[in-house]
């Protein structure tokens, strides 16, 4: 079986996130742009993937039609077994590229998409490729988007707790706001803090320190720049509270880097982002051997997410992360939705386990 073509589509679904808002330098952003990945072959089975796009789509799409799709046409998809060794191969012939950002989001959507093919020839879901199921159901957390407010970052969190979410996460950089959502939420309800890197190292420490008695369970990104493994350590230490981080790393070679630091209790791989399913493996293993916990970044809807849950169906515990939103369509249907008791089921057909809807795609497509 040879891949035949690679196709990437621009997909853009607007959503209402309430009272929260998502800000990109001065443009509010008010819909997810999606970079999906469509993997042709000759012996008419499709795979799919996913590229981190959100306000980069069309650099995004660009980079999979002029590095990932020469490299993948005329490609022999390989088995489970041989699907690293071929992605070793590709990140080397585009290592001059950067090892980092458009070219492994890329180079993620291609990953995952063989992973959707090795599934499909097989017959089995990605799941059963990567180790078993472990649980048929990833309970999910909502992540709130930026609010600011803290009365209003009490009622979101009030609202997904009554769907069912069992678990909160903030977008936030201040005190009144993670009070305020303890307070929303109650003592046992687990709550992160995502901060999105706004400060030096005193500064978040002293943020670490401040908002100890909200008890979160981590704070994310509390640093810049993200790659500052050695002052995101020192926060972790002198702050005294776990510290979460990773979306923004790429292969496992940085994740390496993260854990040897002592940086992080949680480790956020992004599997559209760190090099696909393949090398979330490696940082699944790495983190093991570390005794850090694995908790995804996958605030997206695309096949991305579905990868996600099947990573996350082979380990006895860990979260999945979804934006807490409304959306007007979903590529999968309502498949990928919360239950009353805020889990999310793993998808049981072959490969990925879903095949998009193609008249969203098209009703949401962007030329």
């Amino acid at each position: 079986m040879k891949i035949t073509d690679v196709r990437a589509h621009h997909i853009r679904i607007p959503y209402d996130a309430g009272p929260a808002s998502f800000r990109q330098g001065a443009s509010a952003i008010s819909a997810l742009d999606m970079v999906v990945v469509e993997v042709a072959t000759d012996a008419g089975l499709t795979g799919w993937g996913d590229a981190f796009a959100y306000v980069c789509p069309k650099t995004t799409a660009m980079a999979v039609a002029e590095m990932i799709a020469p490299q993948a046409r005329g490609l022999e998809v390989p088995d489970a077994a041989g699907i690293p060794a071929v992605m070793e191969q590709i990140q080397r012939n585009l290592h001059l590229f950067g090892r980092y950002g458009i070219t492994m989001f890329a180079i993620s959507a291609l990953d995952i998409a063989l992973w959707d093919l090795a599934g499909k020839a097989k017959g089995v879901p990605l799941y059963q490729l990567i180790g078993g199921a472990r649980r048929t159901r990833i309970p999910a957390y909502a992540s709130l988007m930026r609010i600011g407010t803290p009365g209003h970052i009490a009622s979101e969190c009030k609202k997904a707790i009554k769907l069912g979410y069992s678990a909160i996460k903030l977008h936030e950089t201040t005190i009144p706001a993670v009070a305020a959502a303890r307070e929303a939420i109650g003592p046992g309800v687990p709550l992160m803090v995502d901060m999105n890197c706004p400060l030096d190292g005193p500064a978040a420490t002293q943020f670490a320190r401040d908002c100890k008695q909200a008890a979160p369970v981590f704070l994310e990104e509390p640093v810049w720049p993200p790659e500052d493994f050695a002052t995101l350590a020192e926060v972790r230490k002198e702050g005294r509270l776990d510290i979460a981080a990773g979306e923004n790393a790429c292969t496992v070679h940085q994740f390496r880097q993260m854990m040897a630091a002592g940086a992080v209790s949680h480790a956020q791989p992004s599997v559209i982002k760190v090099g696909g399913v393949t090398e979330f493996l490696k940082v699944a293993v790495l983190a093991d051997e570390f005794g850090v916990q694995v908790i995804p970044h996958s605030p997206y809807f695309g096949p991305g997410f579905l990868a996600t849950l099947h990573l996350m169906a082979v380990r006895d515990e860990g979260l999945i992360e979804t934006f807490f939103m409304t959306r007007p369509a979903c590529l999968w249907g309502g498949r990928i939705d919360a239950d009353a008791n805020g889990h999310i089921a793993v998808p049981q057909g072959p490969g990925l386990g879903y095949e998009p809807d193609r008249d969203v795609m098209e009703r949401y497509r962007v030329a």
